[in-house]
């Protein structure tokens, strides 16, 4: 199979690798120059184009399955709604209308689409209701992949990503050094990422999947384990009101905090995926050693 990575950064790498290694012919695409040496030490080819810039999509040779992974690149929300939603669109009508289209896309959104749900378990079923502009852009663009590409002939798949973390995104000091503030962490480690969006590419027949560990935590709960296997006190907590009482957080930061849910991973282990690290427990073991050699950054 022939697989096209738009936006071949921390997850697209991981994932180049896992598809070259099962034989699969793979192009990595990134819009910053810089990025491109990633992309090859990965053993892809490396193309520079921009999802926003049709033109520029031409020099990505034709794939039999497109990976929508871009970035806005933490920047605001009209940066989202020009990557995940104009980006996308422009994606799927530049390949759609080739003479060699592909079969399939997948598109990488987030669950943060849920918005708030008290706590309350969610799963593919759940209707969306983002609380930012930014979660909204990618309600829109999840629209884009499973309308859209439909209409142009391609298969979609939106695998929506929990919270990632992995080799140089542990932020161990973060929870080691508190204040930790209350509320649930719903996580899946970079490595199983890239093996969901493998498992649709090749095994699932979904369209749509939350990519998330077994085990959502609180974030109280969690602080208290790491330090528990680091062998360093357990940090202080605060509460939700605490935080936003100091004043600092901005609009949407502070909107993100007030959101409160626990992902379902049931369609995705029903359909036979199964998990290099199931829970932050295996996932977080290779950051706790390199805290306790000293090595950890």
């Amino acid at each position: 199979m022939r697989v096209a990575i738009l936006g071949c950064g921390y997850v697209g790498c991981a994932l180049a690798r896992r598809l070259l290694a099962a034989g699969h012919d793979v192009v990595g695409v990134c819009r910053s120059p810089d990025s491109l040496d990633a992309v090859r030490e990965t053993g892809a080819t490396a193309v520079r184009a921009d999802v926003t810039d049709a033109a520029s999509l031409a020099a990505v040779p034709d794939a039999d399955a497109v990976v929508f992974a871009a970035s806005s690149g933490g920047r605001g929300a009209d940066a989202a709604r020009e990557v995940y939603v104009d980006g996308l669109r422009t994606v799927v009508e530049q390949f759609g209308g080739r003479d060699d289209p592909p079969e399939q896309l997948v598109y990488t959104s987030s669950t943060g689409v849920y918005g708030d749900h008290d706590g309350d378990w969610v799963d593919e079923e759940t209707p969306l209701d983002p609380t930012t502009e930014k979660t909204a852009a990618l309600v829109d663009a999840e629209r884009v992949a499973l309308t859209d590409a439909s209409e142009h002939g391609l298969d979609p798949t939106v695998v929506r990503f929990a919270g990632l973390y992995g080799p140089d995104r542990y932020r161990l000091t973060r929870y080691l050094d508190g204040p930790v503030t209350e509320g649930y962490l719903n996580m899946i480690h970079r490595d199983d990422a890239a093996g969901v969006v493998a498992f649709a590419l090749t095994d699932a027949d979904a369209d749509v999947l939350l990519a998330v560990d077994d085990d959502p935590v609180s974030k109280w709960a969690f602080a208290d384990w790491l330090a528990d296997e680091a062998g360093v006190p357990q940090p202080a907590k605060q509460t939700v009101a605490e935080r936003i009482a100091a004043g600092d957080l901005s609009t949407p930061a502070e909107r993100r905090l007030r959101t409160s849910k626990r992902c379902s991973n049931a369609r995705l282990t029903e359909l036979g995926y199964s998990f290099a690290h199931p829970t932050f427990r295996s996932g977080y073991q290779a950051a706790i050693r390199a805290h306790e050699r000293g090595e950890y950054k």
